[in-house]
């Protein structure tokens, strides 16, 4: 790709098309390159996965999801804390996602194990309909694919169990405060269905046949991120133990993840 690129732009006619695609992006489940005359590819439609009864489905629902966040007790960024000693380490970003499953500040969300391949590959929205007992509060959002249970690599990595690896694809972090406009913060009204949708980073990642497409929500992701204390302050750096408040987070029913997939 390098060498096409600047023996065209260095030794070629640099008026003539160089012949490279509009985009050439690895895709992070299949293991492979592929190039797109458009991006987001023309072939992609967007998708709404729904987030309901620990399923992600394709239709919404009545009810919600609720869970517990205790900032004196955040969900971790990492199984390997040793690892962010001064600084992020690039693993975090496809980690195994496992230690934060079964925890009662995270909700999660799967599919059923999948009969076909599905590509995800263009822009990926959070769309989150919200409650809280308290006023302000985070929403980390992490797309994953679970490997099956008997899978086996080609090549091995020393430390990994791949048998049902829970491989983080995508993840991001929205404070609720900025859910209207990143100007000025604005408090929750406690108890009150709230819309916190928010952009995460876009992606090319086929779910393999096998596989399943799981969603992780929770309220902390210490220590990549800084504890939101959970109670509206102008600024929450600024807060101490005292100002920290635990609180009951639902997650709605017909909340999703909208997802751009290749058809």
């Amino acid at each position: 790709m390098e060498t096409k690129f600047f023996n065209h732009y260095l030794k070629g006619n640099t008026k003539e098309d160089a012949g490279l695609p509009e985009a050439l992006m690895y895709d992070t489940g299949a293991k492979e390159w592929k190039e797109f005359a458009s991006y987001p590819p023309k072939n992609a439609q967007k998708v709404n996965f729904y987030l309901a009864d620990k399923t992600l489905k394709k239709s919404s629902g009545q009810g919600y999801s609720e869970y517990y966040s205790d900032p004196n007790n955040p969900v971790l960024s990492s199984d390997h804390l040793k690892d962010f000693n001064g600084f992020t380490p690039k693993n975090y970003m496809s980690e195994d996602q496992r230690f934060a499953v079964g925890r009662p500040d995270v909700l999660t969300f799967t599919t059923d194990v999948l009969t076909d391949d599905i590509t995800f590959a263009g822009e990926i929205m959070a769309k989150l309909n919200i409650a809280s007992t308290s006023t302000d509060a985070d929403f980390a959002v992490k797309l994953i694919d679970v490997y099956p249970e008997d899978f086996k690599p080609a090549e091995k990595k020393e430390g990994v169990i791949y048998g049902n690896y829970h491989q983080m694809v995508r993840s991001e972090i929205m404070p609720a405060r900025f859910r209207n406009t990143k100007e000025k913060g604005e408090a929750l009204v406690p108890n009150q269905k709230t819309a916190v949708n928010f952009r995460l980073q876009d992606v090319v990642h086929t779910f393999k046949k096998g596989h399943k497409i799981q969603i992780q929500i929770s309220s902390t992701w210490f220590p990549l991120f800084a504890i939101n204390p959970q109670k509206f302050m102008d600024n929450p750096n600024f807060a101490n133990k005292e100002d920290y408040t635990k609180a009951f987070i639902k997650v709605y029913n017909d909340s999703s993840i909208e997802a751009d997939v290749l058809k």
